[in-house]
């Protein structure tokens, strides 16, 4: 017998990609189980697979950098609660170094991160959870279909409480712009193609910069409620903000911008941080 869930939760979080570098990324998880029927008539009960999946993937992978431990692109030093990477990617070997506490890293038993090789490795850990009626476990994670711009970003939030002040972790998000009330799909390319799998980074948290071969690099760190944070990556794959990069934020930056280029418009932007939730702005 066959149990699914098809979009259970959503996941966002950083990886590390070999061509691209540090990848801002949202997930959609799909779970399926395969057993035989409990004294319930239940492989098992949807509330136990809501409960498990998105307990664990909110733990372990939501709001953190993945990085593949078998890459011979990584070098990782265990300094015990925090964890020191530096990571070459690229056909120029730029790199990006960054020092975090342990639990704002993932640390996916793989060579590269793709959506097979991280659904492998979450279903290796997810099997014992489930009871013994649960056989195979099989994992997916698929893409939000979005007809208009989107782009990757990662960022992170030094104020913020919760997990958003890891500083590196992200988002695949959708936008949505007005200029005079019509919907302009140039003005979401524009901004979709600028922002491709950038770095939203706050001018005050940038503590240095450095040349390595050639290429220029931001430094930067802050301390935050879960502890000190550094990440050094290329001034190109970033794009620097007065603020913080909150949605709400975002949002303001991209209608506060646009308007700068076109002043003569009324602009509205909906920017989204991954699926379904985000902000408006207008300006």
């Amino acid at each position: 017998m066959l149990l699914f869930v098809d979009n259970l939760t959503n996941v966002d979080f950083s990886f590390l990609d070999a061509k691209r570098g540090l990848l801002g990324e949202t997930y959609l998880a799909n779970i399926a189980l395969h057993g035989d029927l409990d004294e319930q008539g239940m492989v098992c009960d949807f509330g136990t697979v809501k409960k498990i999946v998105r307990n664990w993937l909110d733990t372990e992978l939501d709001h953190r950098l993945a990085v593949p431990v078998r890459s011979p692109n990584i070098l990782i030093k265990d300094e015990g609660d925090f964890l020191d990477i530096r990571w070459q990617f690229g056909a120029d070997k730029q790199f990006l170094h960054t020092r975090s506490p342990r639990d704002a890293i993932a640390l996916v038993d793989a060579e590269s991160l793709t959506p097979e090789s991280i659904a492998q490795w979450c279903i290796a850990q997810l099997k014992s959870l489930f009871p013994d009626s649960v056989a195979t476990l099989e994992l997916s994670f698929t893409h939000e279909p979005i007809e208009g711009a989107s782009y990757h970003y990662s960022h992170g939030l030094k104020k913020h409480l919760g997990n958003c002040q890891r500083i590196a972790h992200g988002h695949r998000s959708r936008i949505d712009i007005w200029e005079n009330g019509v919907k302009s799909p140039e003005l979401e390319q524009q901004w979709a193609k600028r922002w491709c799998d950038i770095y939203i980074g706050t001018r005050e948290d940038v503590v240095g910069t450095q040349v390595h071969d050639g290429k220029a690099y931001y430094h930067f760190a802050y301390v935050s409620q879960q502890g000190p944070f550094e990440l050094t990556i290329p001034q190109d794959s970033c794009y620097l903000i007065d603020t913080d990069s909150t949605v709400e934020l975002i949002a303001q930056h991209f209608a506060q911008a646009t308007k700068a280029e076109r002043p003569n418009s009324r602009i509205r932007v909906k920017a989204f941080e991954g699926i379904n939730k985000g902000a408006i702005a207008d300006v």
